[in-house]
């Protein structure tokens, strides 16, 4: 998209960058300019200024300047054609891109109308929410049991979804507003349609808020046992849970100060972790890390910490993370996971060892170079050739995945030396295994082989079309090289609701993707050898295969493809 100059002069001549500014930082008039505390270092004294003469930004501590449009890059975390987008709403302007038609304008226009709509609404609840938990003693004991302050729940604008099924009816008048079902608050009976109720009950809550601090969703978590324990918002038009990350607004300052951001797995780990001194923590939102929630990050910082549990579901966690993370692992980037023990979550962690303790183990936190040569020798016996031969082929698609540089040669190397090979022999070994797979599929990239090998898997058959089920948008996952096609698969296993609003991809999809959630007539072909190749490891095509079908492949089972 490629936006006029003389455009981008007339945003900044029709905003105003106090206003701008004033979003996120405390001003005040001081002389001709206003003051504030810097945003972008931390400091006691104010040495930030912002001039209305000259619409111009400046910090006398570290240096920073810049225009409105910089500041939402620099700050909020925006690319530049968002942050162009987000000054036009606020004053009007229709961003102008010869490349689309009227007709896409026109719907891109409506749908950044319905976004705005979808989040009024969302606010509205949230503001319902904190007064719940003003009155509600339970719930107050809960957050206090957990060590939360005052302080704290008001910056997270922790709140109390009341107990009974329409509470939100005396928040909505228009309880029957489709907005409310599609902002993901309300649920509505599919047979009929007449029976509503509220998403959220008998939970405390934690709103979830993009970039700009625009409540975008919510997660809920029970105060007793009942089940599920914890339950997010379904996938709506403003609401992604594989981009978006709990807390990331409320962190922005201190992971710029502390120099890192720390990634945990929970909601509570967030807050609770802000409370004992470490506000730079950030979670995913029940799912696997994808390379959106490691791009994002990396807009606000050059180094991330995973933080999981040491037991076995934190290591496949972890797992999913590298995998997330090695797209973006460039020369200048730090990206370590830490590992806790299995007994321990953050919280707990700190509390029993305290902040130093942690502040330690994040330091010895380990490498994304290190962790990558682990997870490509687990289960394999280096001291045996076939055990190091089945290392290399694990590392493989690992190692592909990183990007041009030094750190990709020496891993490489150290991976090269693991198995026994020159790294010149070990790469030019993987070049003719890809020229293999490419003479396979002629002229297809990486995903379209992936696609044809899900066609070849299952061509012909009998899937039910009654329950969760996907087609073109989990395939659209597969052509645009997604990797994290097993959590779209899950995601929509677990909310069939939300795959009707997955983007259809511009062009046809070279696959599609059934669910079959029946366990009735669930027989499948021998899978051929050939199909787990293209997803590069047997263990990734049993993941996709497992969360497809429901059940464990059989490309284990002494085929040429499990060896």
């Amino acid at each position: 998209m490629s936006i006029p100059q003389s455009f981008i002069q007339e945003l900044l001549a029709r905003v105003d960058v106090v206003d701008i500014v004033g979003r996120y930082v405390q001003l005040k008039k001081g002389g001709a300019n206003f003051m504030g505390l810097c945003p972008f270092h931390g400091e006691k004294s104010p040495s930030f200024s912002v001039s209305p003469a000259k619409q111009f930004y400046h910090c006398f501590g570290c240096g920073k300047n810049g225009n409105a449009i910089s500041f939402l890059m620099e700050h909020a975390g925006m690319g530049f054609i968002e942050a162009v987008q987000d000054l036009a709403q606020q004053v009007g302007l229709q961003v102008p891109d010869d490349d689309i038609s009227p007709q896409e304008k026109e719907r891109a226009a409506a749908a950044r109308q319905k976004q705005a709509t979808l989040t009024d609404v969302l606010e509205k609840a949230a503001h319902a929410y904190r007064q719940q938990l003003r009155i509600s003693p339970r719930a107050v004991a809960y957050f206090k049991g957990r060590g939360v302050s005052g302080a704290v729940a008001k910056r997270y604008g922790l709140g109390y979804a009341p107990e009974g099924w329409r509470s939100l009816a005396s928040v909505f008048p228009h309880y029957d507003d489709p907005l409310l079902e599609e902002s993901g608050l309300v649920i509505v009976n599919d047979e009929d349609g007449s029976k509503r109720y509220d998403r959220f009950r008998d939970r405390v809550m934690f709103p979830i808020r993009n970039v700009k601090g625009e409540c975008i969703g919510f997660g809920g978590r029970v105060l007793g046992d009942d089940k599920p324990k914890y339950l997010n918002s379904p996938e709506t038009p403003v609401f992604h849970k594989g981009r978006e990350l709990y807390g990331l607004f409320e962190a922005r300052t201190a992971i710029r100060e502390q120099g890192f951001a720390l990634v945990t797995e929970g909601y509570m780990d967030v807050v609770a972790l802000a409370q004992l001194g470490f506000p730079n923590a950030v979670a995913t939102l029940g799912t696997a890390c994808t390379p959106e929630h490691v791009q994002k990050l990396l807009r606000f910082t050059d180094a991330v910490v995973f933080s999981f549990d040491g037991d076995a579901a934190g290591r496949r966690a972890a797992r999913k993370a590298l995998d997330g993370a090695l797209p973006h692992a460039s020369d200048t980037r730090s990206i370590k996971f830490l590992f806790l023990p299995p007994e321990h979550d953050p919280d707990s962690f700190v509390r029993a060892h305290g902040t130093d303790a942690f502040a330690r183990h994040i330091g010895d936190a380990v490498p994304l170079s290190r962790f990558l040569v682990d997870a490509a020798s687990e289960s394999c016996d280096l001291g045996t050739a076939e055990g190091r031969a089945h290392m290399a082929s694990n590392a493989r698609p690992l190692w592909s995945a990183l990007p041009e540089g030094v750190l990709r040669r020496q891993v490489l190397s150290e991976l090269a030396q693991l198995a026994h090979l020159d790294a010149h022999e070990l790469s030019d070994l993987w070049s003719k295994t890809a020229a293999q797979e490419t003479t396979r599929h002629p002229g297809a990239s990486a995903p379209q082989r992936q696609a044809a090998a899900v066609d070849r898997l299952m061509p012909a058959q009998q899937w039910t079309t009654s329950g969760p089920r996907i087609l073109q948008p989990v395939a659209a996952e597969i052509h645009r090289g997604h990797r994290q096609l097993p959590f779209r698969l899950q995601q929509v296993r677990e909310e069939p609701r939300a795959a009707p609003r997955f983007e259809r991809p511009p062009d046809p999809s070279p696959a599609q993707v059934r669910l079959h959630h029946t366990e009735e007539d669930r027989a499948h072909p021998p899978v051929p050898p050939e199909v787990p190749l293209a997803f590069g490891n047997i263990g990734e095509f049993r993941r996709i295969h497992h969360t497809a079908t429901g059940r464990p492949s059989s490309a284990h089972r002494g085929s040429a493809s499990g060896r």
